[in-house]
């Protein structure tokens, strides 16, 4: 049995630097990009989804107000990348008749009459005032829960994760053969 063996790396500074450079490009440019298009599934999934919920007497549309949004607080703060995918207006909770009280007795508040309607507030997204679609995701205590934009994330994941795999292999090809040419 040998007692050692030596080995010697040739161009190793070479290829640190070249990785180096290949994180950096998919980080801001090609990672972005492949979880954009893996977002897209779920989001199509999740119009394809929500269709049935639509009630077609009014012109309110849920799927019109899913969309997708660039997390830029957890990419500055931790630098992950991160799309959220979501509803339009979703987050706004109703006011309780607590609430609507409460403006009312405040001194120099405003009636509500001036104030406009309270679930009138997501008039002017696309689809519309969809407020109600977290009672069809979440449930109430009267109507249980339907989870559509959960059902799309679950049912979607493998085919999000190998999109967003076959984009970033295509995007480290593209980078090293622009190195190549580089040489």
């Amino acid at each position: 049995m040998p007692d050692g063996f030596n080995v010697e790396l040739e161009g190793i500074n070479e290829l640190t630097l070249k990785l180096k450079g290949l994180s950096n490009d998919l980080q801001y440019k090609g990672g972005r990009f492949a979880l954009l298009k893996a977002s897209n599934i779920v989001r199509a999934a999740a119009i394809k989804g929500v269709e049935r919920f639509d009630d077609i007497a009014t012109s309110e549309e849920i799927g019109k107000n899913i969309v997708i949004r660039w997390g830029s607080k957890r990419f500055k703060a931790t630098g992950d990348l991160m799309y959220r995918t979501g509803v339009l207006g979703g987050a706004r909770q109703p006011d309780t008749e607590k609430k609507k009280k409460r403006r009312r007795a405040r001194p120099g508040a405003k009636s509500l009459d001036e104030l406009g309607e309270i679930a009138g507030k997501g008039k002017g997204n696309p689809g519309g005032d969809t407020f109600y679609w977290r009672f069809l995701e979440f449930g109430t205590e009267k109507i249980s829960a339907k989870h559509p934009m959960r059902d799309a994330l679950s049912q979607n994941a493998q085919a999000a994760t190998n999109e967003f795999i076959k984009q970033y292999d295509k995007t480290i090809d593209r980078y090293l053969r622009k190195i190549a040419k580089g040489k």
